[in-house]
């Protein structure tokens, strides 16, 4: 259960984080339209750093004190049964997320380049396909995907 909460938690490290930066970024574009303030990038990479730091305290410790917790309550056969068992779960996550996250990247460069066609009726005939472009709901889907997809590869998959 271990790597699942650990690759819960980074989710929502990378959403916790990511919220605030919009909510930076928002308040600097309020002050360039009020005040005719100029962007400020260095508060932006101060809030990325922190929050990184301070989100991913819970995970790391996670995964430091359990162990400890484990082995002290129930000895060593079963510290190495819990090992054993968060290492193969941790691999099956990891590949999962990556390729995962690099599918749903691939599919909106895929609806973006314009290759993808579809049938909107569901007929599945020549005639009527039409190509998913930006703009269209597909490419709104794919982007949506592509959301989701990369904190999977970048965060999940390698952690």
């Amino acid at each position: 259960m271990i790597p699942y909460a650990f690759s819960a938690l980074t989710m929502s490290a990378v959403g916790e984080a990511a919220n605030e930066m919009i909510a930076e970024i928002q308040r600097q574009f309020n002050l360039m339209k009020t005040q005719g303030a100029k962007p400020d990038s260095n508060e932006c990479v101060k809030i990325s750093t922190q929050a990184s730091l301070r989100k991913m305290i819970l995970p790391g410790l996670l995964v430091i004190i359990v162990p400890i917790i484990v082995g002290l309550l129930f000895g060593v056969d079963f510290l190495a049964g819990y090992l054993a068992g968060n290492i193969v779960s941790g691999i099956q996550i990891a590949f999962s997320a990556s390729n995962t996250g690099g599918a749903w990247d691939n599919a909106k460069k895929y609806v973006e380049a314009g290759l993808l066609t579809y049938d909107p009726t569901g007929n599945d005939k020549d005639e009527n396909k039409i190509v998913a472009r930006k703009g269209t709901s597909v490419h709104a889907a794919a982007v949506c995907g592509d959301t989701v997809g990369d904190p999977l590869k970048d965060t999940s998959g390698p952690a």
